[in-house]
């Protein structure tokens, strides 16, 4: 089986797909496909589905979904796949009924977020060893996972929001760090087209904002580096009624005074372009 969340819901098994088209038992099997080899407790599937206030048949009804996405998955595994009329057989076995809940009894590596956050470990560790070619090739490959927003085409209910900003959030992190690995890897002129998109679409995030005026300053473009962070500070203090963070300000001081540690991240363990000038 391989299910992918990270962009438009996707579900196969042997190549046929076993997505359903109605949009509760898609958020049951998205929120099973994220937690694989772990019980989905029945409470938190009729959150997902009908929120605070279950109906009276919720029970009834959260069965017949699941007996649907058996049938699904059965038709999809061939001759004897379905076992009995009820879905039973190899399709139970794969999508089982444990005490209080469901489980989906398939490996995490054949789900695209699993993939994912194994790379993204594996870049991070990378990172922090200093190794900045293996730190930037494993996080570009987790982030390459990525076919869109995710779980962009299912309905979420409070469930599964909180599971989209949770990825959404771990997808951003992963793209700030993949950048630090490129920068400290010199390649920040290959960076400035990426980083202005990204402060475009974050145009309030600091972080992203350092590491543009650092590919900037470091390109040669001393003056657009400091427009960055004087564009940012007029939004931070007209928006939110703040100054930028004490990194900031330091690292633009450090583009007015050219530091020399700019062209370099000093110390002998680097760590983000945001905190290059870290107290």
């Amino acid at each position: 089986m391989r299910i992918q969340v990270l962009g438009p819901l996707s579900a196969e098994v042997g190549g046929g797909s076993i997505l359903p088209t109605a949009r509760k038992p898609r958020q049951i099997l998205t929120l099973l496909a994220l937690y694989p080899g772990r019980v989905m407790p029945v409470p938190t599937l009729m959150e997902e589905i009908w929120g605070a206030e279950p109906p009276q048949s919720a029970l009834t009804t959260l069965q017949t979904y699941i007996l649907q996405l058996r049938r699904k998955l059965g038709t999809a595994m061939g001759p004897g796949g379905t076992g009995g009329t009820d879905g039973s057989g190899g399709a139970k076995d794969v999508l089982a009924t444990r005490h209080g809940g469901y489980v989906l009894r398939i490996p995490p590596e054949s789900v695209d977020v699993h993939r994912y956050e194994g790379l993204v470990a594996r870049g991070q560790d990378a990172f922090e060893r200093g190794d900045d070619e293996e730190a930037a090739a494993l996080l570009r490959n987790a982030l390459a996972l990525w076919q869109g927003p995710a779980l962009v085409d299912v309905q979420a209910g409070r469930v599964l929001e909180i599971e989209v900003t949770r990825l959404e959030e771990s997808r951003l992190v992963t793209v700030e760090r993949r950048i630090d690995a490129d920068l400290r890897l010199g390649r920040h002129t290959e960076l400035l087209a990426e980083l202005a998109e990204l402060t475009a679409r974050h145009p309030e995030h600091e972080g992203l904002h350092s590491q543009a005026m650092v590919a900037l300053y470091r390109s040669g473009r001393q003056a657009a580096a400091l427009d960055v962070y004087r564009r940012l500070r007029g939004r931070l203090i007209e928006d939110l009624g703040v100054e930028p963070s004490p990194q900031l300000q330091r690292l633009h001081q450090a583009m007015l005074a050219v530091d020399p540690a700019l062209d370099v991240a000093a110390g002998p363990r680097r760590g983000s372009t945001f905190d290059l000038y870290a107290a």
